[in-house]
């Protein structure tokens, strides 16, 4: 019998350190052959620390003002920063005072900031993964600038691909084709798009290909009304957006995208890989096909992905973690 490939599959890291470095590691620990990193791994804050006086600093987090002294307790919340997914700057009080008013120079520096987390996984994950036989494969999210995906698309890379956009080969049997861009939101994401879009791009990979027996969708955004999808729905007239509730209970809504689902019934491939909605994790079947979203929990610093072992010709079987 020939050996099967196994593949960790997880998503949405949102900037975590903490959760980025577990993934790493998953390979070695479950045995995967592949790893794929499905989108939505920029952060969505930066926090400004401030000097105060000597060796002080202050930091405005979640409605509160901390006040720290000494290198230790910085070290401490540049970590804790990390682990949330948050960026953090260290700045005198005059350089904060001349960013708060600019706006532009604002969003400078957080995709700046980005760019340089994202340099630095790949860095890390080129140096973990070397000599392992280990691949890591990744992709964006809506969440995520075009302009920071760049960081990932390294000429010479031994281990960590970008892989958005293209058809690649997982193993001498299987090929995987990725798509991260997702339908509308009410957050107004960097590469959101319609469902027309969304159909034609899929299409356009898709194209001169008869036989999906061996292939793994790899697309951000899950089949609509999967299960896969359910999150609450959303009043988009407030800002921020608000869950709707009626007759005291949250109404919950499939946000999930009709294209992605007609692609998958029509070309029946053996799996497809789903991120963008957190809090529906699982697995089901839509027809032959295995579609999986693991979840995520990257704020508290949880892995949670799935673990998946191919034959040649089928997902022989599947487990969804958290760690």
């Amino acid at each position: 019998m020939e050996k099967p490939t196994r593949i960790f599959f997880a998503s949405d890291f949102h900037g975590s350190e903490r959760t980025f470095r577990k993934f790493l590691n998953a390979g070695k620990h479950y045995g995967a052959d592949i790893l794929v990193m499905g989108g939505d791994i920029v952060g969505k804050l930066a926090i400004p620390i401030i000097r105060e006086g000597k060796g002080g600093y202050r930091a405005h987090l979640m409605g509160k003002t901390e006040h720290l002294g000494g290198a230790d307790a910085l070290a401490e919340l540049e970590q804790r920063l990390g682990t949330l997914g948050y960026y953090s700057r260290i700045m005198e009080v005059s350089e904060y005072e001349a960013l708060r008013g600019n706006t532009e120079a604002v969003e400078a520096m957080f995709r700046e900031l980005a760019r340089k987390r994202l340099e630095s996984w790949v860095d890390l994950a080129e140096s973990r993964l070397a000599g392992t036989g280990i691949r890591c494969f990744a992709i964006g999210g809506n969440d995520d600038f075009p302009e920071v995906l760049d960081t990932l698309n390294r000429t010479g890379a031994r281990s960590f691909f970008y892989c958005e956009g293209r058809t690649v080969d997982i193993d001498e049997h299987h090929k995987m084709v990725s798509v991260g861009y997702s339908t509308p939101t009410p957050w107004h994401t960097p590469r959101e798009i319609s469902e027309a879009e969304l159909a034609r791009i899929i299409a356009d990979l898709l194209a001169g290909t008869d036989d999906f027996t061996r292939f793994i969708f790899n697309f951000h955004v899950p089949p609509i009304d999967s299960t896969l999808d359910t999150c609450p729905e959303l009043d988009w007239t407030t800002d921020p957006p608000s869950q709707i509730v009626r007759g005291g209970q949250v109404l919950l809504y499939g946000a999930g995208s009709k294209a992605v689902r007609d692609a998958i019934e029509k070309h029946q491939p053996m799996l497809s890989l789903h991120g963008h909605i957190h809090e529906s994790g699982g697995a089901v079947r839509i027809g032959r096909t295995l579609s999986v979203n693991p979840g995520s929990e990257y704020g508290e610093g949880v892995l949670r992905g799935c673990l998946m072992t191919l034959a040649k010709n089928e997902v022989k079987s599947y487990q969804l973690t958290a760690g």
